[in-house]
């Protein structure tokens, strides 16, 4: 079967993804013309709990943001489940609550839990096996719905390139659509991966991360399908609004300098729209 992410993949060649934390973001990335997003976990934590990514961002929290920005947007979202917080058992669940919520796709990966961002220091994984024993519990459970499953895994980190590669084809057996090996270090490794790898591939793009920054041209050319920037929005809104409350601390009054207009915002959360279900006008 073939999922819509699979098939944007394959029909574009190499599908370009920004990471969303939120509706609003969600729809400025529908906006802005992506045929796909998904919600960032490190993006998400930091946003709605004012945490890092170590494992304070859990199921019910994922699967809560899930069904906003699904509400919000049209296209395709994919999310970080992390690990599907627990075994199995919990996977299924995660996996069956994800696609109630209106998702496309999920990342799972095979850190222990509680978990980490994978360019951070400190990450365990499980055993090859039990870790595609989740993906397979995944498969199983999504049955014929939409759902595009990616296999991550952050075994580079503790135990080798082998090692992940080896994870990247025990969950191909056991079923997934997409795969990813996470924080590759050197374009060697990005190299290999493309490879020894099944495909399509994620590449994962964080400014200030371990992996190289490359073009998407250059990615594509390696062989990755999925393209993930998934720090950018959250990174340029924090920026944003930590030089304009700054601002605002020095004076006295605001200053309508680098905001965006009352009226292109009211414009990105449709108001009009609302207004003339409402049986209004905005003259009214």
């Amino acid at each position: 079967m073939e999922t819509s992410i699979a098939k944007i993949i394959r029909e574009r060649g190499a599908l370009v993804v920004p990471g969303v934390y939120d509706a609003l973001s969600a729809k400025i990335a529908a906006r802005c013309g992506f045929a796909a997003t998904f919600i960032t976990g490190y993006g998400a934590s930091a946003s709605h709990l004012g945490l890092p990514d170590m494992g304070f961002f859990n199921q019910s929290d994922l699967c809560d943001v899930a069904r906003r920005v699904c509400a919000a947007v049209e296209i395709p979202v994919i999310a970080d489940a992390d690990t599907g917080y627990g075994n199995a058992l919990n996977v299924r669940q995660t996996v069956r609550r994800l696609i109630a919520a209106g998702a496309r796709g999920c990342f799972l990966e095979d850190q222990q839990w509680p978990k980490r961002c994978g360019h951070m220091r400190g990450k365990q994984v499980i055993s090859r096996d039990e870790y595609a024993g989740k993906i397979r519990a995944a498969v199983e459970e999504r049955g014929a719905a939409d759902f595009f499953i990616v296999a991550r895994t952050d075994a580079i980190a503790t135990d080798g390139i082998d090692e992940a590669l080896a994870r990247m084809q025990a969950a191909h057996s056991a079923g997934a659509d997409g795969y990813f090996v996470e924080a590759p270090e050197e374009r060697e490794q990005m190299r290999r991966v493309c490879a020894e790898a099944p495909r399509p591939l994620v590449a994962n793009m964080i400014e200030g991360g371990k992996t190289p920054l490359l073009s998407r041209a250059e990615l594509q050319a390696l062989g990755y399908g999925l393209v993930l920037y998934p720090l950018t929005a959250t990174y340029t809104a924090a920026r944003a609004m930590t030089d304009s409350f700054a601002a605002l601390a020095r004076r006295e009054i605001g200053d309508a300098d680098g905001l965006m207009a009352f009226s292109e915002f009211n414009e990105l959360i449709e108001v009009e729209k609302f207004m003339r279900l409402a049986g209004q006008t905005a003259a009214e």
